[in-house]
């Protein structure tokens, strides 16, 4: 279930009267308020697959941390939860407050789109403006359904769509130096 309530501008500070519970995610957009269950158990494990890959090349590398569902505060009317980020450790020093949330943008933001065209529309229009507008580097919107994977690359000051990977592809980065995996390690059996 994703619900935008119209009308209203949200801000973070409105996030801490609404009800907590582990099955419920909070997210702001442009001041406007979306509500999210916890995913299904095949979206965890598709964002476990992408972050044992990217996180095994962090570690063998140096060059940054992986981190799942981080806290991402943008602005005082942007506030999400991308399910996979990349960072490197130059950034995360500079953007990492005492809370553990990051305050910009990573350089790598990963989505992994939940059933529903609501939920399309936020990663592929509003996300993909937001993550365009805050400076984020690069954007995968990982589709399991169709396991397709949308590659969005900063060119020109914005997001543009540089590569669409099916099947055998593999998937490499300019930010990730070294790192190749088959877009397959992704997916589950």
């Amino acid at each position: 279930m994703n619900q935008a309530v119209e009308g209203v501008r949200w801000t973070i500070h409105d996030l801490e009267v609404l009800p907590e519970n582990e099955w419920t995610r909070y997210e702001i957009i442009n001041g406007e308020l979306f509500v999210t269950r916890t995913p299904h158990r095949r979206h965890q494990q598709v964002c476990g697959k992408i972050f044992r890959q990217l996180d095994v090349w962090s570690d063998s590398s140096g060059l940054g941390e992986t981190i799942v569902a981080p806290g991402v505060l943008f602005s005082q009317a942007d506030s999400v939860i991308p399910d996979v980020v990349w960072v490197s450790r130059e950034r995360l020093a500079q953007i990492e407050d005492e809370a553990g949330h990051l305050t910009g943008a990573p350089e790598l933001v990963v989505e992994v789109l939940s059933p529903g065209k609501q939920n399309e529309l936020r990663d592929k229009e509003a996300k993909l403006k937001l993550y365009s507008v805050q400076g984020v580097r690069e954007y995968w919107i990982v589709d399991r359904f169709t396991e397709k994977i949308e590659v969005y690359r900063r060119e020109k000051a914005q997001l543009i769509l540089v590569a669409t990977l099916l099947g055998d592809d593999e998937i490499t980065s300019p930010l990730l130096p070294g790192f190749c995996c088959s877009i397959h390690c992704f997916f589950p059996e």
